[in-house]
C-alpha cells in the first residue's frame, strides 16, 4: 500500500519520525540501535534529511536503505534540488529504488550559505515544483511523491507574499504531489487554520503536520530563529521560567507536544511528523503519552544488518558542537558554525560586521562583539553567552592581541545545578568544567603560541588545525600513537540516581568535524563581497589561520584560568 493510501484511511492518527544522517560512523552505528526501538512504537514511516547539494547522498541513502530493507519500516527520503543538477537528482532517485524506498519528499532546500541570492545549477531546478514534476515525469506513478507547506508562511517570505506563497504550495501539489509535511508549528491552532485554508482551496492530498519536542531551551530559541514559526506568548512565558534546569525544559516540551497532538487529533489531522534530532527519550515519551503507539510488525530478517553499536548510547543532555562524536546526535542541534549565513544577505552582512581589510578590522569586530556592541559573528548568531560574562576582561584581551575566540568557558567546581547561570541537568546535582577557549589565531602568530602551548602541559591540553587539514594535539593517552588522539572532558554533572553524565567534550574527531565546518564559514563570509579587496583578504586570512582549542585540565585551581590567559601575549 503507497503511503498516501495508507494516511488516507484515518481509522487512527499516525506518527512518523524523522532522522539526519550522523557525522561519524560510531553515531551512524548508534542511530541504527536507536532506529529499531523506536522502530517497535509503530510509526506510519520514518524519514531521512538530505544534504543541501547532495551533502549527505551517501549517508542519507545508506541510512534509508536500513531503514527499509533491515528495519521494515517504510521509509520516505528527503531530496532537495539546491545545487543539485539533473545527474545528481537522476543518481539520487535511482540509489532510492536501488534501497527499496519508493517515497519522495521533494523539496527546493536551503539557499547555499553565503549567497546573497538562491541560484539553481541547473535550470530545470529552480524550485520545488520543478522537481516534483521532473520526479514525476521519469517515474511516473513509481514515487509516492510529498512538499512541504508552511502553515505561517515560508521562512523567505514576508507577510506581503503571502498570498503568492500560499498558490506556489497549491502549485506543487497539482504538480503531482500526493501528500504534504508541514512546516513544525509551536501553535496546533496555526495548522488547523492552515489546513482549513488548503481544504477550501481544493487540496485533497493527505497533509501531515510537523510537530517538535523542545529538547532544550537553546536549541528551542535557535530552532524558533531559523524558523520563524509564531511561539504561544504562554509557552514561551513557561519555559522563561525553568530555562535554567535541562530535564524541567524538556518535560515541558513533551507535555507542550503532547497537548499539541492532542488538539491536532480533535481537528482531525491524520497524522504528526515528529522531528527526533537523532535523540530517543523525549520523543519516546511523546509518542507513549500521546497514546500514538501502534503494534509494529517484526522487521524481516536482513542477510546483512548494519553494523550494531557496542552497547547502548544514552544522551539526555544536549549534544552539540563539542558533544561526544559517538551520539548519533552529534552536531545535530543546530548549533554548528555559520548557520547565520543563512539568514543574511550582503547588505545586512556588511552593515553588521563591515568589510574588513586588515587583521586589525576583524580583531574590532570580535572585540565589539565580546563587549556586546556587535550582537553576532558569522560563527555565532547570538550573544556572548552569560557563563562568559567572568571572563569577557579577558577575553577582550585576547581579542584586542589578534587570537579571534569563537567559545569559552570559565571553570566550575561544584557548582549547584539550579545555578541561574551554570547550572544544567536535574536539581539536586553540582556541575564541573574545564576553563577553555576556542579561537582563530593568525599565521603569523601560530609558532609562537604553539610553541608556549607545547611548553605548558600536561595541565594544558590543546587541539590546532587548518584550513588544509593540518592537525596536531597534546591529547594523547599513554603509549598511544599520534593518530589516536585521547578524549578530553569539558563539562560533566553528578546527579541524585543518575550515573556521572558528559555532555561536552573534546576528542580529534569532533574537533576536525566542526574545524571544516569553521574553515567553511570564511569562505561564505567572503562570498559576501563581490570579487576585490574584502573577499580576496578574507580569504586569504583563513588559508594562513588555524583554529585552536585550549583547555586548563586544572579545574581545582583558584587562579580561574590564568594558565590559558597567560598563553595570549
Amino acid at each position: 500500500m503507497r503511503l498516501e493510501e495508507k494516511l488516507a484511511q484515518g481509522e487512527r492518527m499516525m506518527f512518523s519520525l524523522e532522522f539526519f544522517p550522523p557525522k561519524t560512523e560510531q553515531g551512524l552505528a548508534n542511530l541504527y540501535d536507536r532506529i529499531e526501538r523506536l522502530g517497535r512504537l509503530g510509526p506510519g514511516f520514518v524519514a531521512v534529511t538530505w544534504g543541501a547539494g547532495g551533502a549527505t547522498a551517501q549517508r542519507t541513502l545508506e541510512v534509508c536503505s536500513a531503514c527499509q530493507g533491515v528495519f521494515g519500516l517504510e521509509t520516505v527520503m528527503h531530496l532537495t534540488c539546491t545545487n543539485m543538477d539533473r545527474r545528481k537528482v537522476d543518481e539520487a532517485l535511482d540509489g532510492a529504488l536501488a534501497a527499496g524506498v519508493r517515497t519522495i519528499l521533494a523539496l527546493r532546500g536551503d539557499p547555499p550559505r553565503g549567497q546573497e541570492y538562491w541560484a539553481a545549477c541547473d535550470s530545470k531546478f529552480q524550485h520545488a515544483v520543478d522537481l516534483v514534476r521532473y520526479i514525476r515525469g521519469r517515474h511516473r506513478d513509481t514515487f509516492s511523491i510529498g512538499v512541504a507547506g508552511y502553515p505561517e508562511g515560508h521562512t523567505e517570505s514576508s507577510s506581503d507574499d503571502e498570498a503568492a506563497d500560499f498558490e506556489h504550495f497549491v502549485a506543487k501539489v497539482e504538480a503531482g504531489a500526493d501528500f504534504v509535511v508541514s512546516q513544525i508549528v509551536f501553535d496546533g491552532e496555526s495548522f488547523v487554520a492552515w489546513e482549513r485554508r488548503c481544504r477550501d482551496r481544493g487540496v485533497r492530498v493527505p497533509i501531515v503536520a510537523g510537530v517538535v519536542p523542545i529538547q532544550s531551551y537553546q536549541s528551542f530559541r535557535r530552532l524558533a530563529f531559523l524558523t520563524k514559526v509564531r511561539v504561544p506568548e504562554a509557552l514561551r512565558q513557561a519555559l522563561e521560567k525553568v530555562k535554567g534546569n535541562d530535564q524541567a525544559v524538556r518535560d515541558l516540551g513533551v507535555a507542550h507536544a503532547v497537548e499539541t497532538v492532542a488538539r491536532l487529533r480533535s481537528a482531525g489531522c491524520a497524522a504528526v511528523h515528529l522531528t527526533t534530532l537523532n535523540l530517543e527519550t523525549t520523543v519516546s515519551r511523546v509518542v507513549e503519552r500521546a497514546g500514538l503507539v501502534r503494534a509494529a510488525a517484526p522487521a524481516p530478517a536482513p542477510a546483512a544488518a548494519p553494523p550494531a553499536a557496542a552497547g547502548g548510547w544514552v544522551d539526555d543532555f544536549p549534544n552539540g558542537r563539542w558533544g561526544d562524536a559517538r551520539s548519533p546526535a552529534f552536531g545535530g542541534d543546530s548549533s554548528a558554525y555559520g548557520a547565520l549565513m543563512v539568514r543574511f544577505d550582503s547588505d545586512g552582512a556588511r552593515r553588521v560586521w563591515g568589510e574588513p581589510r586588515t587583521l586589525g578590522d576583524i580583531s574590532a569586530l570580535f572585540c565589539g562583539y565580546v563587549s556586546g556592541r556587535v550582537q553576532s559573528l558569522p560563527w555565532c548568531d547570538e550573544p556572548l553567552l552569560p557563563e562568559s560574562q567572568r571572563i569577557v576582561a579577558e577575553l577582550q584581551r585576547v581579542n584586542g592581541l589578534g587570537f579571534w575566540t569563537l567559545a569559552s568557558q570559565p571553570r566550575l567546581d561544584g557548582v549547584p545545578s539550579a545555578d541561574a547561570t551554570h547550572g544544567w541537568g536535574p536539581r539536586g546535582g553540582y556541575v564541573y568544567q574545564k576553563a577553555f577557549v576556542e579561537c582563530f589565531v593568525p599565521g603569523a602568530a601560530f609558532p609562537a603560541l604553539l610553541s608556549r602551548l607545547q611548553s605548558a602541559g600536561p595541565r594544558i591540553t590543546y587541539y590546532a588545525a587548518n584550513r588544509q587539514g593540518d592537525f596536531m594535539t597534546s591529547a594523547f593517552s599513554a603509549g598511544a600513537l599520534p593518530e589516536h588522539a585521547a578524549v578530553t572532558a569539558l563539562t560533566w554533572g553528578v546527579f541524585p540516581g543518575r550515573a556521572v553524565e558528559q555532555p561536552t567534550q573534546i576528542d580529534k574527531m569532533n574537533f576536525l568535524a566542526w574545524r571544516a565546518e569553521a574553515f567553511q564559514t570564511w569562505r561564505e563570509w567572503a562570498a559576501m563581497f563581490p570579487p576585490g579587496d574584502a573577499a580576496d583578504f578574507l580569504e586569504r586570512t583563513a588559508d594562513e589561520c588555524w583554529l585552536v582549542s585550549v583547555v586548563d585540565n586544572d579545574y581545582k585551581s583558584a587562579d580561574d584560568g590564568a594558565a590559558i590567559w597567560g598563553l595570549f601575549v
